[in-house]
C-alpha cells in the first residue's frame, strides 16, 4: 500500500487543489495523510468535511516541513506502508501521476522516484533533475542536457525535492527519517536522497510523471523578493531561509566527500552570503 504524505500550514486553497488532483488519479490504490502543523485557516475542519478519505494529523505550529513529513512517515508506516511518498500541498497531480510513479517503482522496488514539474501557469518543464558535483559546486540540469527524444523514462540523479518523492518502506528501515533535527526544513529532502543513494539505493527522476508546480510561491523566492535586511537575515538563519547557513554546514559534513568538503564549504558560503541579492 502506498501512503501519500503532505506536511501542510495554512494556504486551505493550494491544499484543496492538490487533494482533488489526487481524487482524479486513474490509480487510485493509495491512502492520504495530511499533517496540518497549527494551520488557523480552518484547513483541519474543512478537510474533515470535504475529504473524509484522508487523515488529517495534528501539529503544533513548530514541525517545520521534516518534522511534520517525519510524523506522517511514521503514521503510514503503522498501517503498514510499503511505500511512501512526500508531497508539497502546493502541487497539482496529473491524473496519470500516480500510475506511472508505481508502474516505474514495481520494475525498480528499491529505488527512490521524483517526478518531472511543469510550471503551473504555461505548463513548461522547469525542473528535471540534476547531477551534482561536489568538486566546482555546480548542477547539470538535465531538461538542459537531455535531447528531446531522451526527456522520458527514469534518468539518475545526485538527489531529489521532497515535493513528489516516492520512497520504498526499506529506505527507512536502512538509514531512518528525515533529519528533523539538524536539517528543520530546507535540505533535509537533498540531504535524505543523497544518503540514500550512498547506501546503495538508486535516485531516479521519473520523466513519465508530471507535477504542476509554482515556482514563484516558495518560501525561498519570498524572502529573496522582499530585498531588505530583515529578508536579508531571515536568508541566512531563518529556518526558513533557503541560504542558512547552519542547515549547509550540517548538509556539506554529512555529503560532500571529506577531501573536498573545506572548499564545498567556502563555495558555498560564498554562494549564500552575496546570492540573495543576485537572484
Amino acid at each position: 500500500m502506498l501512503y501519500i504524505v503532505i506536511p501542510v500550514f495554512n494556504r486551505l486553497a493550494y491544499t484543496r487543489a492538490c487533494l482533488q488532483s489526487l481524487r482524479q488519479q486513474t490509480n487510485t490504490r493509495f491512502r492520504t495523510i495530511v499533517v496540518d502543523d497549527g494551520s488557523t485557516d480552518g484547513t483541519s475542519e474543512v478537510l474533515a468535511k470535504e475529504f473524509p478519505e484522508v487523515e488529517v494529523l495534528q501539529g503544533d505550529g513548530n514541525l517545520f516541513w521534516t518534522a511534520g513529513v517525519n510524523m506522517g512517515i511514521r503514521r503510514a508506516l503503522e498501517h503498514g506502508a510499503n511505500r511512501v511518498m512526500t508531497l508539497n500541498n502546493d502541487v497539482i497531480c496529473d491524473a496519470a501521476f500516480v500510475e506511472r510513479m508505481l508502474q516505474w517503482a514495481q520494475k525498480h522496488p528499491d529505488a527512490l522516484l521524483g517526478a518531472l514539474e511543469l510550471d503551473a501557469s504555461t505548463t513548461k518543464p522547469i525542473y528535471g533533475g540534476e547531477v551534482f558535483s561536489w568538486l566546482t559546486h555546480r548542477r547539470s540540469d538535465l531538461l538542459e542536457v537531455l535531447k528531446p527524444e531522451q526527456q522520458r523514462g527514469l534518468h539518475p540523479v545526485t538527489y531529489l525535492p521532497g515535493r513528489g518523492l516516492l520512497i520504498p518502506a526499506q529506505v527507512f528501515a536502512s538509514i531512518g527519517l528525515f533529519d528533523e533535527k539538524r536539517l528543520p526544513h530546507y535540505l533535509a529532502d537533498y540531504d535524505f536522497t543523497s544518503v540514500a543513494r550512498r547506501h546503495g539505493f538508486p535516485v531516479y527522476i521519473n520523466y513519465d510523471a508530471h507535477l504542476l508546480t509554482y515556482p514563484e510561491e516558495s518560501g525561498q523566492e519570498i524572502t529573496r523578493k522582499q530585498r531588505s535586511i530583515r529578508g536579508y537575515y531571515e536568508h541566512l538563519f531563518g529556518i526558513r531561509g533557503g541560504g542558512n547557513l547552519r542547515n549547509f554546514t550540517h548538509f556539506a559534513l554529512k555529503n560532500c566527500p571529506t577531501p573536498l568538503v573545506p572548499l564545498f564549504l567556502m563555495n558555498g558560503y560564498a554562494r549564500r552570503l552575496v546570492g540573495y541579492f543576485l537572484h
